[in-house]
């Protein structure tokens, strides 16, 4: 039996714990929305799976409290499948194995899954706790959040018919979010015929250990990108040592930071020695810039064969000038809240093929209008490489409302509770909050959670503290939900 089971409170973690025996990466829905139907069964709830993939759940009200406003509860089934380089987990198949250090939660060597898996294992507690107070609750578990929101931007309209949304998908306890980014999806490809290699060496050289992370959340940390530090790197091999690039891979995941890349170069034999100095040079280069930030680089050469073919020199130039010159990182601030980004991109993931490239750019802004100032930006940038460029799975932005009915009444509980006024903010990540309210304009919104830290990376860790302050808000807050 996992150790988590013996935590507080106990429906909580032991839901936690049964929803890490199911993989559920994104992309793959079947296994976990066959597990929330077999659980609703078994609790006595409706339950079922939607045209979108989401699975949804009804919980009727406690005998006198048939006249409070309905509550939907809100969190997404799929989680990201990152793991560390010498992790031999495969998502598809195997379990997330937990263990429990210095007072947090967390996997082996892999994403843990709490988010969002701790708001599933919330809802679940809810709708199998009979003791609990409450109104009609509903509940909708979403697919595929994590790679364009899918699941949601499918929701039928009309399916739902609850008055207040809590979205159980934010990462840091004693905080309200009230407001989130928009973003958009830019791809860039392009095709073309390789070239034979006439090289007389060839080396992969690797940068990994760096500390990645959520490209919303953890896009102001100053944290380095691989894509973009590689490609300092490779811009100089090919211009100072005569290098060819034959392939490139860094980054596995749209919304995180990539903590990975690398590549495989072609170049004279007698110019390799030089090379694996610049490549200590450019490590020590990243360890200074970074310092206090980037404490695990590494970035090392191999000898490998000789590829059979190349990228064509003229598109290998164009290509390494816009992934140099694109923008990475945050671009504004809001002025109204200086402190929370509004505008940002992540050079997320680059496939370099001698006959075909990728590139994939989650851009993200709280206004529309630099959403796709950002996405045109980017576009441009590529097309002057001559890729085509796409611009896809794009979501809204969602609108803060101070004065919302629900946010005051969990600032009162969370007070009562923990002796401390909560935080109210934005949060430059994608929340589906804003797809929801698209088509239920008449919700009354806010998300909250326990804390998480460094999601979407093999160091994701759930603060154990967290949890029963978490589930005591939320069951107080549904039995002093208000009457309609």
């Amino acid at each position: 039996m996992s150790e988590i089971r013996n935590l507080k409170p106990e429906g909580l973690w032991r839901n936690f714990d049964d929803l890490t025996q199911v993989p559920r990466p994104s992309g793959y829905p079947e296994k976990v929305q066959k597990f929330l139907l077999d659980f609703a069964a078994k609790v006595g709830v409706e339950a079922y799976v939607d045209a979108g993939g989401n699975v949804v759940m009804r919980k009727a009200a406690t005998p006198g409290y048939e006249n409070r406003k309905t509550v939907l509860l809100q969190a997404h089934m799929d989680m990201v499948p990152q793991k560390a380089p010498d992790s031999k987990h495969n998502f598809e198949t195997d379990p997330i194995e937990t263990h429990i250090e210095d007072g947090w939660v967390y996997a082996n060597n892999t994403t843990l899954g709490a988010d969002d898996g701790i708001g599933v294992a919330a809802i679940m507690g809810i709708m199998e706790d009979k003791t609990l107070k409450h109104g009609v609750i509903e509940a909708i578990i979403t697919r595929d959040e994590e790679t364009g929101m899918f699941g949601v931007n499918e929701l039928p309209e009309g399916e739902l018919h609850s008055d207040i949304l809590m979205n159980l998908d934010s990462e840091t306890w004693g905080k309200f979010v009230i407001g989130s980014a928009g973003g958009v999806d830019v791809t860039s490809t392009l095709e073309y015929k390789e070239v034979e290699n006439d090289q007389e060496a060839a080396v992969k050289v690797t940068l990994k250990g760096l500390r990645g992370g959520h490209s919303g959340l953890e896009i102001n940390e100053g944290r380095a990108n691989a894509n973009k530090e590689m490609v300092r790197f490779v811009r100089k091999a090919i211009t100072e040592l005569d290098a060819r690039l034959a392939c490139w891979q860094g980054g596995n995941m749209r919304n995180a930071i990539p903590f990975k890349a690398e590549v495989v170069l072609a170049l004279p034999q007698n110019n390799v020695a030089a090379l694996k100095e610049l490549v200590a040079k450019q490590k020590e280069l990243i360890e200074d810039e970074f310092k206090g930030i980037e404490s695990n680089v590494e970035f090392f050469v191999e000898d490998v064969e000789k590829p059979q073919t190349l990228v064509p020199e003229e598109i290998q130039d164009n290509l390494i000038d816009a992934i140099y010159a694109c923008h990475n990182g945050v671009l504004r601030m809001i002025p109204s809240y200086p402190d929370v980004v509004e505008t940002s991109s992540n050079l997320a993931i680059i496939n370099i093929e001698p006959n075909k490239a990728s590139i994939k750019i989650l851009a993200r802004s709280s206004r529309e209008d630099m959403k796709e100032y950002i996405a045109t930006q980017l576009e441009s940038c590529f097309n002057m490489a001559g890729m085509k460029t796409t611009l896809s799975a794009s979501y809204g932005g969602w609108d803060p409302n101070p004065d919302s009915e629900i946010l005051s009444l969990l600032q009162k509980i969370h007070k009562e509770q923990n002796g401390k006024e909560a935080i109210v903010q934005v949060d430059h990540a994608g929340l589906e909050c804003s797809v929801i309210l698209g088509k239920y304009p008449g919700m009354d919104v806010v998300s909250l959670g326990p804390t998480i830290r460094s999601p979407h990376t093999a160091k994701e860790r759930f603060e154990i503290a967290t949890a029963e302050p978490f589930w005591n808000l939320l069951v107080q807050t549904l039995e002093e939900i208000p009457v309609k």
